[in-house]
């Protein structure tokens, strides 16, 4: 099948796009993932400037790379959560953050976000993963006493809140991407269900499909592929390690990313408990073409290594659906 594997930009946002892509195309990626954030793509130069849509793909050409998506994970999440402090203050530039009064930095961000469906269009893709934020990620656990009425008056303000993005998303023929993700409005496959019925099931909507964030919820990734088969708008391969050991729990502790004493953590493609055969023929089952874009992510592991040993994973592990019965070469015309 030949899909085409890309890098994930934003875990090198530190790096000029111009080196990026040439470090890419020497790791052996088809192309890139442009994040909206770093030099990497900058949704109002997109918008304002003349040639910066094309400044991006000259860069891209001149490595032999291609661009199937844009991702503008970091203002995403700053639309919908209901809190919004000095995290969120790091993942935005001081034009979206402004003053930091929360619901003017979540109109900023939803404008952006729409700014970015337009800048997508421009740039010639036709999809964009993302974070949508969650007004309901604060109630997980149900204490203090958490009614279903609240829950469910999250959910609409979600909805109330990304309509709208997903009006301009419609208007230019774009879609959204979520990925389904602890923090977000969707982060398993109960909750994703609650997310496209708030939503009524409108088509500008999908998913990010990222295994590694159901590997450590103790779910198989491959239920969601069933689940959600006509959803799957972008893939991202990335994978986790649980290492639950009777002290650690799924929680994390309130550790950081890389301490040993987690009971999870993110690491390279190949390195976890992703069972790639079967994420494969699953895509293969859905038809799906896009690209395979390798969200590289492990804090104990160089990662100029690890993507390239990455690229050569997933092309190694991706394989093409058979088109015929295994058996059919024993039926005779006779």
């Amino acid at each position: 099948m030949a899909r085409p594997v890309t890098l994930f930009t934003g875990q090198w946002a530190d790096l000029p796009l111009e080196t990026l892509a040439e470090k890419a195309a020497s790791f052996g990626y088809d192309g890139l993932e442009l994040a909206c954030w770093g030099d990497h793509f900058e949704v109002d130069k997109a918008l304002s400037q003349d040639g910066y849509i094309q400044s991006r793909h000259d860069i891209l050409e001149k490595n032999g790379l291609k661009c199937y998506a844009i991702s503008n994970h970091l203002v995403g999440q700053c639309v919908a959560d209901a809190i919004i402090d000095e995290r969120h203050k790091d993942l935005l530039s001081k034009r979206l953050w402004g003053d930091g009064d929360p619901e003017g930095v979540r109109q900023r961000a939803a404008e952006e976000i729409k700014n970015t469906a337009r800048a997508a269009k421009e740039m010639g893709v036709e999809v964009v993963p993302g974070f949508t934020g969650s007004p309901v990620w604060h109630l997980l656990y149900r204490f203090p006493p958490t009614t279903d009425e609240m829950v469910d008056a999250g959910y609409r303000e979600f909805a109330d809140r990304w309509n709208p993005i997903l009006d301009v998303f419609d208007e230019v023929g774009v879609k959204f991407a979520l990925e389904a993700h602890p923090a977000e409005i969707a982060y398993d496959i109960y909750t994703a269900q609650k997310t496209l019925e708030a939503l009524d099931y409108r088509p500008a909507f999908g998913f990010n499909f990222d295994p590694s964030h159901f590997i450590h919820q103790l779910f198989d990734p491959v239920a969601f592929i069933n689940e959600f088969a006509d959803r799957i708008y972008h893939v991202h391969v990335k994978d986790s390690k649980v290492r639950l050991n009777g002290h650690s729990s799924i929680l994390g502790s309130h550790l950081n990313f890389g301490d040993y004493r987690r009971g999870w953590d993110f690491v390279s493609p190949g390195h976890g408990d992703l069972d790639m055969d079967a994420l494969v023929r699953a895509l293969n089952r859905i038809n799906y073409t896009g690209p395979l874009s390798v969200e590289w992510e492990d804090s104990g592991m160089d990662r100029e290594f690890g993507a390239t040993e990455a690229a050569a994973f997933v092309k190694k592990n991706d394989f093409t659906a058979s088109t015929t019965a295994f058996d059919s070469a024993f039926a005779s015309d006779d």
